[in-house]
């Protein structure tokens, strides 16, 4: 359980990074996502998704 939090706070850490550090850039970001079609739009999800399953993987085998 102590590990979701730390995961969940870390992701916390880092978006609330991004909004505070260029949140003009997160705007830009977000209309650019915009004009991409739902199925690339569900690619970068799915990509995004597996590389985050390998960090925790690679976590995990560290001792993490």
């Amino acid at each position: 359980m102590a590990t979701i939090f730390l995961a969940l706070g870390l992701v916390l850490i880092v978006e609330g990074l991004v909004y505070a550090l260029a949140p003009s850039l997160v705007e830009q970001l977000l209309a650019s996502l915009r004009a991409l079609p739902d199925d690339q739009r569900r690619l970068i999800g799915l990509a995004a998704l597996a590389f985050g399953v390998v960090l925790v993987w690679c976590g995990k085998m560290l001792g993490a």
